[in-house]
């Protein structure tokens, strides 16, 4: 076996990895497995060589791709347990469609300290969340709607496609705090990561990622290798992710989430900032 081929097996299997815990998180948490494998796959691309100017809009791009068939899988198994709340759906569809598509074109002409910066802050914030006690806290009795309520799932969809996830990050913390079961936000969220990642990933397959020339097998900024690997392992694992998602127990589950979160939030900020 030639020392290419060697020095690239570590770094498949912890795309392959990664792949496989971001689509048991999919079906766990409802989150689109991406803030796992934005980190993984950006520090496995930068131990390639891959320039770290273009590794993580890679990672964010390729992690947008692969969160389609993890959020249709996920979000499939969900339906099946009627856990998904259609008509708030059917609210948010074009604002999210349109944040994201945004939210990608943006991402493409930033820098990556800035996207380092966005994904750290964001984490953090999750982080918080998942460690604190507040699942039981609710700031209002519904989802809000008009002007101001479509300007929620529009910044949800733009945030997210700069960060390269689903979006249940952000969604589910979001409707738990209006009201939403936790079992129907977490079955939501997975179908908001299907609207986010489409429109999205059009954006990142259209950039003109010329720090991206480069790398082998990438289209904009998709990588194709990394999108073949981690979309059938996590198309795989996320249905696993919704049947546990009913019978572990979440306090400790987000608990011990959180602390990655926090890990790789600091991670994020110490490149962004250090």
């Amino acid at each position: 076996m030639s020392g290419t081929a060697l020095h690239w097996l570590p770094i498949v299997a912890a795309i392959a990895a990664s792949g496989a815990v971001g689509g048991l998180l999919a079906g766990l948490l409802g989150v689109g497995g991406g803030i796992v494998i934005v980190p993984v796959l950006d520090a496995a691309l930068e131990f390639a060589g891959v320039p770290s100017g273009a590794a993580l809009h890679v990672a964010v791009a390729t992690s947008m791709a692969t969160i389609i068939s993890t959020a249709l899988s996920s979000s499939r198994s969900h339906a099946k347990r009627g856990s998904v709340d259609y008509a708030l759906m059917k609210r948010w569809a074009v604002p999210i469609v349109l944040g994201s598509l945004a939210g990608s074109v943006a991402a493409a002409h930033l820098d990556a300290s800035v996207l380092a910066a966005v994904f750290g802050c964001v984490a953090l914030a999750a982080a918080l969340k998942m460690l604190l006690p507040l699942d039981h806290v609710v700031l209002r009795r519904a989802v809000p709607g008009g002007i101001g309520g479509a300007s929620i799932p529009a910044a949800i969809g733009a945030v997210s496609a700069m960060m390269g996830i689903g979006g249940g990050t952000l969604s589910v913390p979001t409707m738990t705090l209006c009201g939403v079961p936790v079992h129907m936000a977490v079955g939501t969220s997975a179908l908001v990561g299907l609207w986010i990642s489409v429109p999205a990933t059009v954006g990142y397959l259209l950039a003109p990622a010329a720090d991206a020339a480069g790398l082998p097998f990438t289209i904009g900024y998709v990588s194709l290798l990394g999108l073949a690997i981690i979309a059938p392992v996590s198309w795989a694992v996320a249905p696993l992710g919704a049947r546990l998602a009913h019978s572990l127990d979440r306090r400790r589950l987000a608990a011990a989430f959180g602390v990655f979160l926090a890990l790789v939030a600091a991670r994020m900020l110490y490149r962004a900032f250090g």
